[in-house]
């Protein structure tokens, strides 16, 4: 079993250089960074985890900055956002940031990304909140593309370029995309173009283990199979073979 870490980091949490390197110090396998631009101070979204949204969603650094630091000071360690909100950020930017962080690093990156649900927050952006499902698989196809051709162009509804050249390229060839999201939905997503899987291990109304005989029929019916990594699984490790037996990480 893969055990990482996830973490707001903050300017009065850990430094996140010290993190990175104690968690590679006792065998984690990665680091997982989650990100929000700023929070709106209106509210048209609920968090979806109800009651008052906690300080470190206003307070949380940007995460491709923290994680080429982690990944300048480590060696072993995975990078990952968890998650990167992919609709609200430009595509050919953000993928030269995933490029340069797996170049650092010498290919570690994993790309968590998620759609949000903060409706004000991806305004501020020009983002529809009802079309950023669309917008973030359109995204993601284009970086792919950016990250393997020389000479990339992307025709989609929602971003559109002509053929250019940008450099670095990742080391590895696509860094795995890892789609955040609940079940049904989120595994659909991630089954349609993703490399892996990464749903909350608990939910208000269900468990991911719960879930897991439906999933396994989906993938069936999708004709492919992909990694899944339960984010936020119990602190304790007697819980943990349950998720080695569903076929988690």
């Amino acid at each position: 079993m893969k055990i990482g870490l996830a973490m707001f980091c903050t300017d009065y949490a850990i430094p996140p250089t010290e993190l990175a390197v104690a968690l590679e110090e006792r065998g984690f396998d990665s680091l997982w960074l989650p990100e929000h631009s700023h929070i709106p101070l209106s509210r048209e979204s609920e968090w979806p985890q109800g009651g008052e949204l906690p300080k470190k969603y206003y307070d949380v650094m940007d995460p491709f900055v923290v994680l080429g630091a982690a990944a300048a000071v480590t060696s072993t360690l995975k990078i990952a956002t968890g998650i990167c909100l992919v609709p609200q950020r430009d595509a050919i930017q953000t993928a030269k940031q995933i490029a340069t962080v797996d170049q650092i690093s010498n290919g570690r990156f994993l790309f968590g990304i998620g759609a949000g649900w903060n409706e004000d927050e991806m305004a501020n952006h020009g983002v529809a909140f009802k079309t950023r499902h669309k917008a973030m698989r359109e995204k993601v196809e284009a970086m792919r593309v950016i990250w393997t051709e020389s000479k990339p162009e992307y025709h989609g509804d929602m971003v559109d370029f002509g053929p250019m050249m940008t450099w670095p390229k990742p080391i590895q060839k696509t860094p795995p995309v890892y789609v955040g999201g609940e079940f049904p939905y989120g595994a659909r997503r991630a089954l349609a173009y993703g490399d892996g899987w990464l749903p909350h291990a608990k939910r208000p109304t269900y468990t991911l283990l719960e879930k897991m005989p439906e999933f396994r029929e989906m993938e069936k019916a999708a004709g492919r199979s992909i990694p899944i990594s339960a984010f936020g699984a119990e602190h304790d490790p007697d819980f943990w073979n349950a998720y080695t037996d569903a076929g988690v990480e």
